[in-house]
Formats: structure tokens, sequence, C-alpha cells
């Protein structure tokens, strides 16, 4: 198992988290009701718990992990910053879209390799956070 390779792969996961957080900020900076402003926010929470479980992952195996979403991240945040609707329907959709796109099938597919078992178990926490957090969002929706 080489180990650059799976703190590449853990790192490219904490971006895409950092993306996570980012976007969950713009979702709680539209929103006007404070029960779905409070379900926002426990989620971010558990995100950046994850953030701090891979970090702290990666620098237990000598690496040393990113500290944002990175330069294409960051485009792709402000990107959806201004596109992101007030529409309260709209935004549990765009979060409901994020959380089965980038943090469910985007980060399973990229973690499917070259991971050692504890990163294994780590990143799959990581996926498992965001499929629970689509299922929360769906039933908020509804």
């Amino acid at each position: 198992m080489n180990t650059n390779v799976v703190i590449e792969e853990l790192n490219t996961l904490l971006r895409g988290t950092y993306m996570g957080i980012r976007s969950l900020e713009h979702h709680i900076e539209k929103l006007e009701d404070k029960e779905l402003i409070n379900s926002f926010q426990m989620m971010q929470q558990e995100v950046k718990q994850n953030a701090t479980k891979l970090a702290e992952r990666i620098q237990n195996l000598g690496g040393v992990p990113a500290d944002d979403e990175g330069v294409s991240g960051s485009m792709h945040s402000f990107m959806h910053k201004v596109m992101l609707s007030d529409d309260e329907a709209k935004i549990l959709k765009d979060a409901i879209k994020g959380m089965e796109n980038y943090g469910v099938e985007y980060s399973e597919e990229l973690v499917k390799g070259d991971l050692d078992p504890e990163s294994k178990q780590l990143a799959k926490e990581v996926v498992d956070t965001s499929r629970r957090h689509a299922i929360t969002l769906k039933e908020l929706l509804h």
C-alpha cells in the first residue's frame, strides 16, 4: 500500500468535505425557517467533525492535510453561492443533490481504490454521514 496515494486520496476527500461545509453555509445563509437552519447547522457540525477526523488520519500517515476546498472547489463554491435560489424547497433540493452526487456517489468512487483498512473505514463513515444527511433532507422536503 502506497502511503502517499492514501494521503492524496484522503486529501481529495477532505477537500470535498470542505466543499460540503461551505455549501451548507450557503444554504444556511439563504434559509429563514429556524428549524431548517438548526437542521442544516447540525449537519454542518457533523461534516466538520468528519473533516477533523480526515485531517487527523492524514497527519497520522505522515501527510499534510488540505486546509480548504482547493482552487476548483473554491470556484465551484463561488458559483454555487451565486446560483443558489432563495426558495426553501429549491434550497433543500440543491442540498439533496449535493449530498447524493458529491457526498455519496463521487466520494464512494474516489475511495474505492487504494486505501488501507483504517482509512477505508473512515472514508465509509464520511460517505455514510452524507447518505444520512440526504435522507434527512428528503424528509424535510416532504
